[in-house]
């Protein structure tokens, strides 16, 4: 940035507060033209709130902000787009049934010739070498290029300010690399970013600047590339990191407590995967990862192995050698086997109920939170307190809303309701997505500590790094397949990258064929 030129982004004092919780207080921040600036913070430092008001979605209570040094109102979120302002949010809004070039015209704010529209949009392609089939469904394609479709969107309006929400949650290893070189591009091109992710390593390798916030104050801004990510953690929780090292643990050796023996099942509804003799086991102590590109048959599995989808054949499943396939849900907790979905709004936790029903939801087979048919309430308070005071849960109580709580507070809460249910069996899906690094090392360690006491834990993940720290072995699923199961400690991160995109080498071929 030249002395004359001011910041693309300014933000001044910016103020927000709802009822019970300040989530920014007086928040500055500059962002220069074609900077990739970082904005970081554990779950509940008011990240969220502050993008949002900086997209429209919500209007500060106090405070200025200037684009290209002009101050700005922005009341919605086309105004935000109309001042340049583009933004991809972690979760997508598309519609499966319709096909990529019809999401991407609901996406704008003004009627375009189809033909028109279609030229456009591929010279953004070319430019960015971003390959995408504008007539394919999008129910047909990866999370990558869903994600392109939303990417195309913001382009489309040539924003001069690009918001990134957690962009590469979902992503495989190449696909990361290919939206990296992209966001490289636009910064040279002018354009600058606001990158929010809680992989502080790809920070360290994107951004040259990070903004940290701490229970919505700002309290740090750095250089990323001259700290080490453990002291930019530190920095956004406020404490000593506790690093969560796997080191020195013997191969398990233990019993067999869930076998998976040729689980084929069919398509639930019609965008699901259809599962096709996925075959593994896990023993006592150990930690069994499956790695995959969201929407290749992973919900489907945890579905299969919680109970909510019965099996063909009850021997398809076991627990501790009895054949479980055919039982429900509640017999298989009951049996020793807990499980945490990925949605953890609307299926691991009743929005409108309180932390303390939503115990009872999961807990009361294993836990006395009933008696004789009837409700323990304080039973399922203290249990729920038990949670939050454990697992760190930002929450007013037991009585509180899950819905009042962020969603990493909440993921914290339906993985601690879990653990603290002592399972002989966990299954879990994505345990930190969208959780700071702080909590995401609180998970992990007690994921490990389950296992150490001598649970099978089976981890299903898109992010290879957190398999990778955790697992003892890990396959990958792909169209509903499993690849054979690989010691981590000979996995490769491009390898097991490639078969999560789909690119089936010499593990891919014996997919399913595994007798562990």
């Amino acid at each position: 940035m030249t002395p004359s030129a001011p910041p693309r982004l300014e933000l001044s004092g910016i103020a927000k507060a709802f009822p019970g919780v300040v989530a920014n207080d007086n928040v500055s921040l500059t962002v220069a033209p074609g900077e990739i600036h970082a904005l970081l913070g554990e779950n509940g430092a008011g990240k969220s709130t502050l993008v949002k008001i900086l997209y429209g979605v919500q209007a500060a209570d106090e405070g200025e902000i200037r684009i290209d040094g002009r101050p700005v109102v922005i009341a919605s979120p086309k105004a935000a787009r109309a001042l340049g302002i583009g933004m991809v949010f972690q979760h997508f809004s598309l519609f499966d049934a319709l096909t990529v070039i019809e999401n991407i015209a609901l996406g704008l704010d003004e009627a375009v010739d189809r033909a028109e529209l279609a030229r456009r949009v591929d010279a953004i392609l070319r430019a960015y070498s971003l390959p995408l089939d504008l007539d394919r469904a999008v129910h047909t394609l990866s999370v990558g290029e869903r994600q392109r479709i939303e990417i195309v969107r913001c382009l489309l309006v040539k924003p001069r300010l690009l918001i990134m929400d957690e962009p590469t949650s979902v992503l495989t290893p190449q696909e990361a690399e290919r939206l990296f070189a992209m966001l490289r591009q636009l910064a040279q091109e002018g354009c600058s970013i606001l990158y929010i992710s809680h992989k502080l390593a790809e920070i360290k390798a994107l951004c040259s600047r990070a903004t940290i916030l701490r229970a919505g104050r700002v309290v740090a801004t750095c250089d990323p590339r001259a700290e080490s990510t453990r002291r930019m953690a530190e920095l956004m929780i406020g404490t000593e990191l506790r690093e969560v090292a796997r080191g020195g643990r013997a191969a398990p050796s233990g019993p067999v407590r869930l076998q998976v023996r040729r689980l084929s099942l069919p398509r639930g509804g019609p965008f699901s995967v259809p599962l096709r003799e996925v075959s593994f086991e896990v023993r006592a102590g150990e930690v069994f990862g499956i790695a995959g590109v969201a929407g290749n048959g992973q919900s489907e599995l945890l579905l299969a192995l919680s109970g909510e989808r019965l099996a063909p054949e009850a021997a398809m499943i076991r627990l501790d050698g009895r054949p479980v396939g055919r039982e429900r849900a509640g017999m298989r907790r009951r049996a020793g086997l807990c499980a945490v979905p990925e949605e953890r709004n609307g299926h691991a936790a009743v929005p409108d109920l309180s932390l303390s029903d939503n115990a009872i939801l999961t807990a009361r087979h294993r836990v006395p939170l009933t008696a004789n048919g009837f409700l323990r309430f304080g039973a399922s308070r203290s249990f729920a307190r038990k949670v939050i005071e454990r697992f760190g849960v930002k929450a007013v109580g037991p009585a509180a809303a899950a819905r009042s709580l962020s969603g990493g507070n909440l993921q914290k809460y339906v993985v601690g309701r879990e653990i603290l249910q002592l399972p002989e069996v966990l299954v879990v899906s994505q345990p930190t997505w969208g959780v700071d690094a702080g909590a995401g090392a609180a998970i992990h360690r007690a994921i490990l500590d389950l296992a150490e006491s001598g649970s099978a834990i089976v981890v299903i993940s898109q992010d290879l790094d957190e398999l990778l720290a955790l697992s003892d072995r890990l396959a990958v699923l792909n169209e509903g397949q499993l690849s054979r199961p690989i010691a981590t400690a000979d996995a490769r991160a491009d390898e097991i990258g490639l078969l999560m995109g789909g690119v089936h080498g010499e593990h891919a071929r014996a997919r399913g064929a595994s007798r562990a």
